[in-house]
């Protein structure tokens, strides 16, 4: 029975990773960093598989951009993106959904501790992000908070309180 649960978790972290590419291609360019509905998914797949299996599926997809699939943001792909503006963002997806993933599974699941593992993943994202856009760009910080955070913040409330009913929803499904 446990290789069954393995496959089936398998499964979920290969579709959350090909949820995530579908919000990669949901883009809207503001500047140098887009909006994209990638962490919704990636607050997902923490909120719901776990830190392992939420690991693996932001795995499975920064490994299937990097090989050159278009699945980033604006249809890219290929390794270069880690190294462009946007790249701290996307490696800092990875413990986000760990962190996410960790805070779920050690306390109740409740909206409370849901909605706050969701905003420390957000801290560790920006925290990746904006470092990284501030080296490459050169911005000082608050030219690099003005362009890859604060305009930000109202969208990842609006996907914070949208995973709340969503992982409610589908927990009873998604069983580790």
């Amino acid at each position: 029975m446990k290789s069954d649960s393995s496959i089936r978790m398998m499964a979920y972290a290969a579709m959350f990773a090909a949820l995530i590419a579908a919000g990669a291609f949901l883009a809207i360019p503001i500047g140098v960093v887009p909006i994209v509905l990638q962490n919704l998914f990636v607050f997902l797949a923490g909120l719901l598989l776990g830190k392992r299996w939420g690991l693996w599926s932001v795995a499975i997809y920064l490994l299937t951009g990097a090989v050159g699939l278009p699945v980033f943001a604006g249809g890219a792909g290929g390794i270069a993106r880690f190294a462009g503006p946007t790249g701290g963002y996307l490696i800092g997806y990875l413990p986000a959904v760990w962190l996410i993933g960790w805070i779920s599974e050690s306390t109740r699941k409740t909206p409370f501790f849901q909605v706050a593992a969701m905003v420390a993943g957000s801290v560790v994202v920006y925290a990746c992000g904006v470092s990284w856009l501030k080296v490459v760009t050169h911005m000082n910080w608050p030219k690099a908070m003005a362009a890859g955070c604060y305009p930000f913040l109202p969208g990842d409330a609006l996907k914070i309180a949208a995973a709340i009913p969503i992982t409610k929803a589908l927990r009873g499904i998604v069983r580790k």
